[in-house]
């Protein structure tokens, strides 16, 4: 399993959401990736839901929208 701090780059408001750079989670991954965006953003979306109630799909995410980096 590989982690990875998810930040958003800027702040996106679409869709009655908004999403700043402040909202940084960490994902575990459960299969080995380079990168979290990588099955469609499964566990980043779900961990944006579970912290923030933020909907990721709702707003149009992409991988553009973030920077990340690997803890683990």
């Amino acid at each position: 399993m590989k982690v990875f701090k998810v930040t958003p780059k800027r702040i996106k408001r679409a869709n009655g959401t908004v999403l700043t750079p402040d909202m940084t989670v960490t994902v575990t991954m459960q299969m080995h990736s380079c990168t979290p965006f990588a099955n469609g953003a499964k566990e980043v979306a779900e961990a944006y839901m579970r912290i923030y109630g933020y909907d990721y799909k709702k707003a149009c995410c992409n991988a553009g929208d973030f920077d990340y980096q690997a803890l683990g």
